[in-house]
């Protein structure tokens, strides 16, 4: 066995690598410059931590987040690796250990936040160490036709000037060609080694449904397939996201939510909480969860339209770290692209004017298309993929059929003309089913005649309608919601231009019933996989640190099965190598023979 299949079991428990990390560790073996682009939960983090290993000197991660870099820190001393962080965190006793360690060599990795490269102060103690060469993580965030463009990280092409013969590998999870050009300009990376994975996730379903009402029964049916197990729910407004926790809160799923608004102190509490299996979802605004380390996070869900491709495939890809099964939702309705175009709006006009428009576009053709979820999401990163067949609704619905509805959409569009294109969709519903209210009869719009037209169907079907006739641009939303008619709208009436809509989208909500989804391969092993959770619980909180650093789901799903009797037999479980066995091994044999003797 050479070194770094060696170290590649010895210290990180996997018997062979995954599709291209050999590629990448063997590109920085050799002192290359390397760009790579792989989904998250591929094994990015590997690539560049193992060939550290088998080099001299450190390596300075330069990262975006403190809490990221926390967790990479926590995963890499789990594995017996000396890491450390330099940040507005550590006191000045603790960085002056930092410093020292590196000076001394004892520290292999040094994580610090862009921002930090300014000071002069550091950089200079920079040259004073031995690099083996620099990391750039997140890099999408180089290039300001990215989705999550930072100053800071604009500045990252001084390392070129300032350390010419260090190598510098860059990796991130979301870029599109024209994204990539820009990163490999910006970082100035001289003849790099370029890796481009697929984008395809395997392990990840992906559902998109239009949301009825506020989605909170949509919300409740798909959770209840996840009891006990950890989340994501990203929200628009922070207002949305506090509403939803303390929704989820009384109906007994342990939730928090998490946004900008709220203290510090709050903030960091959810996200230990989170991390250590305390709460099961996290509400969130998209202030949450960059780089997240926790590798069990079983779901993801948008009650929102994303505004762009590249923020939804970062967040969904939270999902299933472990390389289990894991599934994602998103709600979404035509008013949500209203609200972010409103917001995009605003800005001058400009070239990433054009483009965040462009961009939201493309995000709400990929909501409501009928055609696979990974091909599109593959086709947005320049990327090809095969119909995914069983991992995305559209894939795998049974009701693709489709029914007439220009009659109706005539009545609902007559009636918005009607009533003077100055009231919203709620309203427009209200005069078709000939409600009988102050704000009608106040308006004399109970005396014209679309009143009561439509009180043959229900609120549900003339607001579904109302969704889909400003999907197709015939109606749009100005200020405050109004309805009005666009060009398509008009042509509908003067040509009378067939409507259609998905049958399923008129059905009424069901009220949701439990119907769990278990991530293991056999129920039989479910009791099995819950005691072994157990005992990872108990170990994670004696030693202060998160549940998956101690062993994975996807580990303690394979000991479930194999429930191995020795040390030779636990080190052939992926995941676990002689430093993890050394820490954690002997208590998971005690539980696994404890089980066998009980099944006897």
């Amino acid at each position: 066995m050479n070194k770094k299949n060696h170290v590649l079991k010895s210290v990180f428990g996997h018997a062979s690598f995954r599709a291209f990390q050999e590629e990448a560790v063997d590109a920085i073996l050799s002192g290359r410059d390397v760009m790579m682009i792989l989904p998250t939960g591929a094994g990015k983090s590997l690539c560049y931590q193992l060939p550290s290993l088998l080099m001299d000197g450190t390596t300075v991660v330069i990262s975006p987040l403190l809490a990221l870099m926390h967790d990479q820190i926590t995963a890499l001393s789990a594995f017996g690796i000396d890491a450390a962080m330099i940040s507005s965190m550590q006191t000045p006793d603790e960085i002056r250990a930092i410093v020292q360690g590196a000076k001394e060599s004892s520290l292999k990795f040094l994580y610090v936040a862009p921002e930090r490269l300014k000071s002069g102060e550091f950089i200079h103690f920079l040259s004073t160490i031995s690099i083996n060469f620099f990391v750039v993580d997140e890099a999408h965030c180089v290039s300001e036709w990215g989705h999550e463009f930072r100053e800071d990280y604009r500045q990252l092409h001084r390392l070129r000037d300032l350390f010419p013969t260090v190598p510098i590998a860059a990796f991130t999870a979301t870029a599109t060609h024209f994204v990539e050009q820009d990163i490999l300009t910006q970082l100035r990376l001289v003849n790099p080694i370029l890796i481009r994975a697929k984008v395809r996730r395997d392990n990840l379903h992906i559902s998109a449904n239009h949301r009825n009402g506020n989605g909170r029964e949509q919300l409740l049916e798909f959770l209840s397939k996840y009891e006990n197990e950890c989340g994501i729910i990203y929200t628009f407004t922070r207002k949305e996201a506090q509403s939803i926790a303390e929704f989820l809160s009384a109906k007994k799923i342990p939730a928090q939510a998490y946004h900008a608004g709220l203290p510090t102190q709050q903030k960091n509490e959810t996200y230990r909480a989170f991390l250590n299996d305390e709460i099961r979802v996290v509400v969130a605004t998209v202030a949450f969860g960059m780089g997240i380390d926790k590798s069990n996070i079983r779901f993801v869900v948008h009650t929102t339209l994303p505004k762009t491709i590249e923020n939804y495939y970062q967040e969904i890809g939270r999902a299933g770290r472990d390389g289990l099964e894991a599934s994602t939702l998103l709600l979404f309705s035509a008013s949500d692209y209203s609200d972010r175009k409103r917001m995009i709006d605003t800005q001058s006009d400009s070239p990433y004017k054009k483009l965040a428009l462009d961009k939201l576009e493309t995000t709400s053709r990929f909501a409501s298309s009928e055609i696979c979820r990974h091909v599109l999401i593959a086709e947005y990163f320049d990327d090809r993929s095969q119909p995914c067949t069983t991992q995305c609704d559209n894939c795998t619905q049974e009701d693709k059929n489709s029914i007439d509805i220009t009659q109706d959409a005539l009545k609902l569009l007559s009636s918005v003309y009607r009533t003077g294109q100055k009231f919203g969709l709620h309203y427009v519903v209200d005069v078709l089913l000939g409600s009988i209210n102050e704000k009608i009869e106040h308006n004399g719009h109970q005396l014209l005649s679309v009143y009561a037209i439509g009180k043959d169907k229900s609120r549900h079907y003339w607001l579904t309608l109302g969704d889909r006739l400003l999907e197709l641009k015939a109606l749009k939303q100005g200020d405050f919601k109004v309805l009005m008619l666009d060009e398509y709208g008009l042509e509908i009436i003067k040509q009378s231009l067939s409507v259609t809509i998905r049958t399923e989208r008129l059905a009424q909500q069901k009220r949701y019933t439990k119907t769990a989804i278990v991530t293991y391969s056999s129920e039989d092993y479910h009791p099995i996989f819950e005691q072994l959770r157990g005992l990872r619980s108990s170990i994670a909180k004696s030693n202060g640190v998160p549940p998956y650093v101690v062993f994975s789901d996807k580990t303690l799903q394979e000991m479930a099965q194999k429930l191995p009797r020795n040390k030779s037999e636990m080190l052939q479980v992926g995941g676990i190598g002689d430093v993890k066995f050394e820490r954690y091994g002997k208590e998971f044999l005690a539980l696994c023979e404890s089980i066998k003797e009980l099944a006897l």
